[in-house]
Order: C-alpha cells, then sequence, then structure tokens
C-alpha cells in the first residue's frame, strides 16, 4: 500500500510545499547562478528513472562554460566556481529536482538516478534499484555517498528496495538532514564528479573475469 500509492501521494504533497515555501530561495539562487555562472541556470541530463525510463534530470548549474584555446571544455575541475562548490556542499544544487519529483520522474527517497551510460553495467540484483522512482536522496547518500565504492554504493540501493517502507523513508529522510547539517563534505560533491568511472570499472572486470561483480 505505501510503496505503490502513499509514498506517491507523499511525493507529490511535499514537493509541491517545498516549491511553495522555497521558491523565494529558488529565485534568489537562479539569479546568483545566472550572474555568476552564466547561463543556462539549469543543468539538464538524461538519467534512468523506474523501469529504466528515461527522464530529464534538472538542477542548478555549478561549472562554467570555460574552453581552452581549441574550444574544449575545460575539466571539471577547473569550471568548478567556489560558488559552485558552495551550492554542492549544501546541495543547493539539487532544489529543481523538487519539479522532478512533482511531475513523477522521481521520489524524495529512492536511489539516486545515475548516467544512462552505465545501464549495461548493473548486475541482475543490481538492477532492482530501478524498480521504484530514483530519489532526491537515498540510502546509499546518507551511508557515506563519495566515500564508500561502487559494489557498496549499489548494494545499498538494493537493501533500499527490498526493505522500502514508510519508516525506512523517514530513517533515511532524518539521516540526510544530519548529514546535510553536520557533514556537509559527504554530499560536496555532485555525481557528475565522482560517477565518471563507474563503466571503465565495471567493463574492466567483466574483461578479467567475466563477470559484473
Amino acid at each position: 500500500m505505501y510503496k505503490n500509492c502513499i509514498k506517491r501521494c507523499l511525493d507529490f504533497l511535499l514537493s509541491l510545499c517545498g516549491i511553495v515555501v522555497l521558491s523565494p530561495i529558488l529565485v534568489v539562487l537562479g539569479i546568483l547562478v545566472r550572474v555568476k555562472l552564466g547561463s543556462p541556470i539549469i543543468f539538464k541530463q538524461e538519467r534512468p528513472g523506474k523501469n529504466e525510463k528515461i527522464f530529464t534530470l534538472c538542477k542548478f548549474r555549478t561549472m562554467t562554460d570555460k574552453r581552452d584555446e581549441n574550444g574544449e571544455l575545460l575539466p571539471d575541475s577547473m569550471r568548478l566556481t567556489k560558488f559552485g562548490k558552495f551550492l554542492r556542499a549544501a546541495s543547493l544544487d539539487e532544489l529543481p529536482e523538487l519539479f522532478n519529483i512533482l511531475k513523477g520522474d522521481m521520489s524524495i527517497i529512492g536511489p539516486r538516478p545515475l548516467l544512462v551510460s552505465y545501464l549495461p553495467y548493473y548486475s541482475e540484483r543490481e538492477k532492482l534499484r530501478h524498480s521504484v522512482r530514483p530519489g532526491l536522496t537515498g540510502l546509499a547518500q546518507v551511508s557515506g555517498r563519495n566515500f564508500i565504492d561502487w559494489d557498496r554504493r549499489l548494494q545499498k540501493d538494493v537493501e533500499y528496495v527490498e526493505n522500502l517502507s514508510f519508516r525506512m523513508d523517514v530513517k533515511v529522510l532524518w539521516l540526510t538532514v544530519q548529514t546535510v547539517l553536520g557533514h556537509t563534505e559527504e554530499v560536496a560533491e555532485d555525481t557528475n564528479a565522482v560517477e565518471g568511472n563507474f563503466a571503465e570499472i565495471r567493463k574492466k572486470r567483466l574483461e578479467e573475469t567475466g563477470k559484473l561483480v
């Protein structure tokens, strides 16, 4: 009952309330992003959602478009500004995802939506992460996020799906508040910055062992 009905109702109501209450902050952040980082204000990227259906994830941009003499974009580390780092550290860049939640592409709590290019490299068990809507925050994020390896992160995603309940969601939400307020370094990195080697890791493992995990 909770998983199939109540959870979605809560997501809709809470995301709607969040958008209304946080609208002044969203406007101010949008202006600051435009002034400090340029346009577009919103970073958009395709991600797999429930049942691997592709949707467009929305975040505030955190990097500039600085390029080298050949017109190529500079490395992420060189385009990430102090203001961008602040947005990531405070998870403020994630606020536009409230609209993804309102629309139904995402949930407040669930496995984080990763890159489309990673889809061929999940084990059958890890694919369970796509049997629910991806979340604004999740069990893996409050269990160390960037400080645990890929295998354990995906194990946490599956653990969440297998134990999905109202109690589990309340637990993850509470731990998220504690993490953001007390340990911002654990959420300071954007997924784009820390997930780039996943496909390479799994591809190499597949070549060496014939197995994904």
